[in-house]
């Protein structure tokens, strides 16, 4: 016959095993797969949903947010694998630690962490190379539990440009320039333009390609900004953007690099036409006309002269919501004369700087 003590004994331990932090009652739920078109999943960019559970996005800096809890977390991706053999890169950014890896297939799981404490962790996926390594595709991800994504912050930015405000040739930490492939370098999240909105407290999409021009792109492209601005895949003739989808407070145009030194009619007379297309687009949106911050100083001379004279003619003709910006220095550490991951940085905290001062954000 059980004694008194062996009862109380077995009671007590039943009671402790259902108290918090005790037995498996605590631990995390089995991890499950939650599809692309959960309505906990935060996208921002230009993302074609013409499959809710396959979104594809070409454009470099299109991310994705969630917030998830539980010891681990695997993303699905499939990439377009243009021509066969192009590979995207993806940014990880889990509670604020990033690490870069290179999609390897058609279908990739990538593991993001395993053992995290059984706590809420936030998680943004961010493409890093441009629309002509073709889209990437987001099927979902495995976690234990998804919940709703942090609030969207109160601005938004749109960054026009080339392949400086793609991040091309940015980022030598795993390849050194002239080794690999031309996009083995590239790193979006961390170019200015991002890395300027974050700054900022704002959201940011870019608009950009290298090689791309307003009025002459390089390297035989025949397409120019203008003719891509209102696609998802940045590609003449392309998927048609809604532009209500994202509608800036703010809108920097960063074009004139692969233009090179142009005929000021010509130029000037399709910038003030472009702008006059951005603001059909967005009403109420701040423009501001930037320099290259790769140009050399002939270069540079004609772009702030070019671009004090748009600025001038838009004002005349009524447009008040327009300024210019004018980068201090040069930047040309990176690739191919491009700007360094740390220049980069740079360039970002010159137009942080200035974006603060004139919004008062």
């Amino acid at each position: 016959m059980m004694s008194i003590v062996s009862s109380a004994t077995l009671l007590l331990a039943a009671l402790l095993a259902g108290l918090p932090g005790r037995g498996a009652s605590h631990a995390a739920p089995a991890p499950r797969f939650f599809a692309a078109d959960n309505p906990n999943i935060q996208y921002t960019g230009r993302v074609d949903f013409g499959q809710a559970r396959k979104p594809r996005f070409w454009a470099p800096g299109v991310y994705i947010t969630v917030r998830f809890k539980g010891p681990s977390c695997t993303v699905q991706l499939a990439d377009e694998l243009l021509n066969g053999k192009s590979q995207n890169y993806v940014q990880l950014v889990l509670d604020g630690q990033q690490s870069r890896r290179k999609l390897t297939g058609p279908a990739t799981t990538l593991v993001v962490a395993e053992n995290l404490p059984n706590t809420v962790h936030t998680l943004v996926i961010c493409k890093d190379t441009e629309a002509g390594q073709g889209y990437i595709e987001f099927a979902g991800l495995t976690c234990a539990r998804l919940l709703p994504p942090p609030a969207r912050p109160a601005h938004k930015i749109e960054f026009i440009g080339n392949s400086i405000t793609c991040g091309y040739g940015a980022d030598m930490a795993e390849i050194a320039c002239g080794k690999g492939e031309w996009y083995d370098q590239h790193n979006a999240y961390q170019a200015y333009g991002p890395r300027t909105a974050r700054a900022l407290g704002a959201e940011w999409q870019l608009t950009a390609e290298s090689g791309i021009g307003l009025i002459h792109s390089c390297c035989n492209k025949p397409n120019l900004m203008p003719q891509e601005f209102g696609t998802i895949d940045l590609r003449v003739g392309g998927r048609p953007w809604d532009v209500r989808r994202y509608q800036p407070d703010v809108v920097t145009i960063c074009l004139g690099q692969n233009d090179g030194v142009q005929d000021s009619v010509q130029f000037c007379g399709a910038y003030l036409a472009f702008l006059r297309t951005l603001r059909a687009d967005y009403p109420r949106a701040r423009f501001v006309c930037l320099t290259s911050p790769m140009a050399d100083a002939r270069l540079t001379a004609v772009l702030r002269r070019y671009l004090t004279g748009v600025v001038a003619a838009a004002q005349a003709g009524g447009e008040q919501n327009i300024d210019k910006f004018f980068f201090a220095r040069r930047y040309t550490s990176g690739c191919g004369a491009h700007p360094s991951l740390a220049e980069q940085a740079l360039i970002g905290n010159e137009l942080t700087a200035y974006l603060r001062q004139t919004l008062h954000w």
